[in-house]
């Protein structure tokens, strides 16, 4: 008596179960990804709770809020005087870095990170690094000429420039 094998049909509904299996795997890990479940439990943080730093060696005193959210998202690289621009944000859960992302960049923690992801994905930029506290920030803003952060009000600032956003 021949072998029996499995009807053609099963194995390919087979097939497909697999396939839409891993497809929702892949969108479920996204959404995770980008789910940033501590934006609900923080605390509101109020306006100007946070200060816009630069190297010291900076010739700004002041700088327009729209060229602050471009050189953030990369958009523009270069100072009025052509010194390269090096953003530094704090980590992801802090809640002056949610203040900040609302009120400078007119986007959400997670929308940020998102466009990040398409950057990269594209092969078009990195996201600026992330410190995760306020002396890290200043650390490294004091270490880099051009570089530009923002910190809480209470960061010791320990000769890091004060710029005023207009």
């Amino acid at each position: 008596m021949p072998t029996r094998h499995p009807p053609q049909r099963s194995l390919v509904a087979a097939a497909r179960l697999r396939y839409v299996a891993l497809c929702v795997a892949i969108v479920l890990g996204a959404l995770l990804k980008t789910f940033d479940p501590g934006a609900f439990a923080q605390a509101p943080v109020p306006r100007a709770s946070y200060r816009l730093i630069v190297h010291p060696g900076n010739a700004a005193s002041s700088v327009d809020q729209t060229f602050v959210a471009q050189a953030f998202l990369k958009k523009i690289r270069r100072w009025p005087d052509g010194e390269t621009i090096l953003p530094v944000d704090l980590d992801q859960n802090s809640p002056i870095r949610s203040r900040w992302s609302h009120d400078v960049l007119s986007r959400s923690v997670g929308a940020v990170r998102i466009y990040w992801q398409q950057m990269i994905f594209s092969g078009r930029e990195l996201p600026p690094p992330e410190m995760r506290t306020d002396d890290d920030v200043v650390d490294y803003v004091l270490r880099r000429p051009g570089s530009i952060g923002y910190v809480s009000t209470e960061a010791n600032l320990r000769g890091a420039k004060v710029l005023a956003v207009r």
